[in-house]
């Protein structure tokens, strides 16, 4: 199992920068207008964080295999975590609201996307749960809200709050009908059951 979760962590950091180098190019050069639009999107953001704790827990097992320390140190497995569960949060967002309010799953799973909404995310699980997994209190599972709940707030700022000429497109349609609060709650409470999931796996 720790081989097969080094390969899931390697190819992770790997698919997913090169996914992210992608964003940064149009027409053959380089444009750094479009890949800073591609970060406005939570996707985006969950699966270069999900890359980055790949990263170092790939290079925390090389560690490990190699006998220089007996477990990957406690912040990178933290990381780890942040990372998985905000990429679980973006594949869950994708099935259960943008899919059905956005007229299906067709665009949402083409390309990159398919990667960015399910294989990467079901990559980040897998591993984690699988040979990565550490007994964890309530509490230290509910970190996982706070990234959500911080791109969360932001996103309500610049759709909403921030000055005209700065506000972005709601492009997730959490405003639609100015029903932005059930749609913030809607969002903290998934959060808080996939939390409460990965606290209960942690256990078994």
């Amino acid at each position: 199992m720790r081989i097969l979760s080094l390969l899931l962590n390697a190819g992770i950091c790997l698919t997913t920068l090169a996914i992210l180098a992608a964003y940064f190019r149009k027409d053959g050069k380089w444009n750094f207008g479009r890949g800073r639009k591609a970060f406005r999107f939570f996707t985006v953001q969950s699966n270069a964080l999900c890359a980055f704790s790949a990263c170092f827990m790939a290079v925390g097992q090389i560690i490990v295999l190699c006998g220089l320390t007996g477990e990957v140190p406690f912040f990178i497995w933290l990381l780890k975590y942040l990372g998985t569960l905000t990429v679980a949060v973006t594949m869950a967002t994708v099935f259960c609201f943008l899919g059905p309010t956005q007229g299906g799953y067709r665009q949402l799973l083409a390309h990159e996307n398919l990667y960015m909404h399910l294989l990467g995310p079901l990559a980040a699980i897998l591993s984690f749960c699988m040979a990565e997994n550490r007994p964890m209190s309530v509490g230290l599972a509910m970190s996982g809200m706070i990234p959500v709940l911080l791109y969360g707030t932001f996103y309500l700022y610049k759709i909403k709050y921030a000055p005209e000429e700065k506000r972005w497109e709601d492009f997730y349609g959490f405003n639609r009908g100015g029903k932005w609060p059930v749609s913030f709650g809607f969002m903290l409470a998934g959060t808080l059951i996939l939390c409460l999931i990965f606290w209960g796996v942690s256990h078994l």
